[in-house]
């Protein structure tokens, strides 16, 4: 099984770029949200160490975001604690798909969690700020304070496009973006 590792910006399109692979594809994002919503383990954990904001379940992700603005050493805390049962989901996603011949993992921290291997084929998302800007604010909960906390806590986008074997450039358009899969696929 080959595995595609997704990089690149918040807002560069990763998902989708993902998704155009055709293959399955683990969206860490929509796991985060399944586990916000039905794990009361995930809600215990979270709760115990910031009472003050994580008070109910299901978990709204307004108090989680409070959390992170709150005080920086919140998100890292969180991310503790939600990312090590990501990875026991990620590993399930690859066992079940072990048959596959392909798998994407769309992972926002996939580098940082150490959470690729060696042979991975890693590709970055690259787009223009201002694509990406526009696009994020169009988003319902969109907080440019958030979005600087969660950039801390990433690598540089020089290191990921270096370490990554082949770049996207993702103008937003349904055609460039086919056409840059389908020649990542014909060349892995």
């Amino acid at each position: 099984m080959k595995r595609i590792g997704i990089l690149g910006d918040i807002g560069s399109g990763k998902s989708y770029v993902a998704r155009e692979f055709g293959h399955p594809v683990f969206n860490a994002d929509i796991e985060v949200s399944k586990l916000y919503k039905k794990d009361k383990k995930i809600f215990h954990n979270l709760n115990k160490i910031l009472p003050k904001f994580i008070t109910k379940f299901p978990i709204d992700k307004n108090e989680v975001s409070k959390a992170i603005l709150d005080n920086k050493h919140n998100l890292k805390k969180i991310v503790r604690i939600v990312h090590k049962k990501i990875r026991k989901k990620m590993n399930v996603f690859l066992k079940n798909n072990r048959k596959k011949k392909i798998v994407v993992l769309d992972v926002p921290l996939l580098l940082e969690n150490k959470l690729n291997k060696k042979k991975d084929i890693l590709v970055f998302v690259e787009s223009k700020k201002k694509d990406i800007s526009k696009k994020l604010k169009k988003r319902k909960n969109f907080n440019q304070n958030l979005l600087k906390k969660f950039k801390i806590i990433q690598l540089p986008l020089d290191y990921k496009k270096k370490k990554s074997q082949f770049v996207i450039k993702n103008d937003f358009k349904k055609k460039s973006v086919k056409k840059y899969v389908k020649h990542i696929l014909d060349n892995i």
